[in-house]
């Protein structure tokens, strides 16, 4: 039978990481870990409060998962059963995913990518690299200290009350960069989204390539008023999670930003990414803050996206794994 551990891990972080709507100076993420056969594999669970999630309830659910037969657990089917009567959060649930996904390819001799039947990685990959919201007359040094110009995309953390005064610094310091904004539901309603995309129009130096997630994922009316009079394409974030009604998708955005923490497994991430690609939208993959042992999962299933959003590793202070390098600006597994 195969042994499961779950170990918490405290992430110092190498800077205040502020959105939306909340901001932190550590995480807590806690890494899943089966071994047997003289192999092993791991998984890493970012608890998001978005969702719902903490690493104490994860940490309970887990326990909860030894009592009812994780232990005995060998195969896919058996955790889907045992997961379809005993529910965890969804960054459990790919952190469990993961291990054991891991665990088989090692046994079976095989990269992961091959053992999920996907195409196999680039060597190498770009990643966007994201600025947290912070005062305005702070950008400059951040992005000098960060080298944040090495990154072929900028992913710009907005709040509605300075997200434009963001941008303006971002564009005086590096003009023509294409940048992502990401307003993790900040706006209230599409005709303020509209006027802060005029307003953006008139930033000398602004390239807004994306705008991720700008309204609440409830106002979809509002997103379907919204999508056909943006003039930058619209990625949901927080309205796609582990299942999606793409006919409403489609009405609303331009792509997805899939994270396989809110999929809860590979493969329900890789469906999505299928199914975004099939439906005419574009396929993003995303991260929570995880560390190196999250993101090498991503990267496993990287040649399904067009835009990667893997830097989450960056962001914490003394990673403690070093599975994944990041060089000027791009990503490869170690």
């Amino acid at each position: 039978m195969p042994n499961w551990t779950l170990t918490p891990y405290l992430l110092p972080l190498r800077y205040v990481w502020k959105i939306s709507r909340n901001a932190s100076a550590t995480k807590t993420n806690l890494v899943l870990r089966v071994a047997g056969h003289g192999q092993h594999g791991t998984g890493e669970a970012a608890p998001n409060v978005r969702y719902g999630e903490s690493p104490e309830l994860l940490r309970q659910q887990f326990n909860e998962l030894l009592g009812n037969g994780l232990s005995e657990t060998n195969t896919l089917p058996e955790l889907d059963a045992l997961l379809a009567t005993h529910p965890v959060a969804h960054a459990l649930s790919f952190a469990l995913e993961a291990a054991l996904v891991r665990w088989l390819a090692a046994c079976a001799g095989q990269p992961v990518w091959q053992w999920l039947g996907v195409l196999p990685p680039a060597a190498a990959v770009p990643t966007a690299f994201s600025l947290p919201i912070m005062a305005p007359g702070a950008v400059a040094d951040f992005l000098r200290e960060q080298d944040a110009a090495r990154f072929q995309l900028l992913k710009i953390k907005v709040n509605q009350a300075e997200g434009l005064d963001l941008l303006r610094e971002v564009s005086r310091a590096l003009p023509g960069h294409a940048l992502l904004v990401d307003g993790n539901e900040a706006w209230p309603d599409a005709d303020s989204v509209l006027r802060f995309l005029e307003e953006t129009a008139a930033v000398p130096g602004l390239h807004l390539k994306l705008l991720e997630q700008p309204l609440p994922a409830a106002l979809a009316d509002d997103y379907r008023y919204l999508r056909p009079r943006s003039s930058v394409p619209l990625i949901a974030d927080e309205s796609v999670t582990d299942a999606a009604d793409f006919a409403e998708i489609t009405q609303q955005f331009h792509g997805v930003n899939v994270k396989l923490m809110k999929a809860g497994g590979f493969r329900r991430g890789i469906d999505l990414l299928h199914r975004t690609r099939a439906h005419g939208l574009l396929p993003m993959l995303g991260c929570m803050v995880e560390t190196s042992v999250g993101i090498a999962a991503a990267l496993e299933i990287s040649a399904l996206a067009d835009v990667l959003d893997l830097d989450g590793f960056l962001i914490i202070k003394d990673e403690p794994f070093g599975l994944v390098q990041e060089q000027a600006g791009l990503l490869r597994r170690v």
